[in-house]
């Protein structure tokens, strides 16, 4: 599996969600946490945040999969589990750094939230997902299947999808 970025938020921009309706809006993690027992999802409850943009945590995780794949992977889990469990703003360069720590990652090698290659890559990825009929997160896609299996599903889903997919290919 490779983890590719799509981006919800692709800029900040004006109108963001207040605090309280960021909150409220997090309420409805709490179906997909009860529908996948090993889904981590707590409805938003720090004062940090809402986040910017979803741009930030992509680029770093680019970053890091140019470092270490293992330290990539240890990165990734720290960010899904920071914004939806510890509900902590993922696009804060401090947020970014202590996870990037967590993972082991080398300090000296952290990125810019900016970088333009970066920015590029995680531009590429998201173009492709819309190419390929993505229109939210999380999306799969699995190479020579027709487009994509959309929303956050139960582990037997995803199962039968991949049979499916074997099957035809056959």
């Amino acid at each position: 599996m490779h983890w590719k970025s799509f981006l919800l938020r692709p800029s900040p921009a004006p109108g963001r969600r207040t605090l309280g309706e960021f909150r409220e809006y997090t309420r409805s993690w709490q179906r997909p946490a009860a529908e996948e027992p090993e889904a981590a999802f707590r409805p938003w409850h720090s004062d940090e945040g809402p986040p910017s943009h979803s741009v930030p945590p992509h680029v770093w995780y680019k970053r890091a999969l140019e470092l270490d794949t293992t330290g990539a992977a240890s990165f990734h889990d720290r960010l899904l589990r920071a914004y939806f469990v510890e509900s902590r703003d993922i696009t804060t360069e401090a947020n970014l750094e202590s996870l990037w720590d967590d993972a082991g990652l080398p300090a000296n090698e952290q990125p810019r939230s900016d970088d333009p290659r970066l920015v590029q890559q995680v531009l590429d990825d998201h173009a492709e997902a819309l190419d390929n009929g993505a229109g939210g997160a999380p999306a799969y896609r699995m190479q020579g299947a027709f487009g994509v299996l959309m929303g956050a599903q139960p582990t037997e889903v995803l199962e039968r999808w991949v049979e499916r997919e074997l099957t035809r290919a056959g």
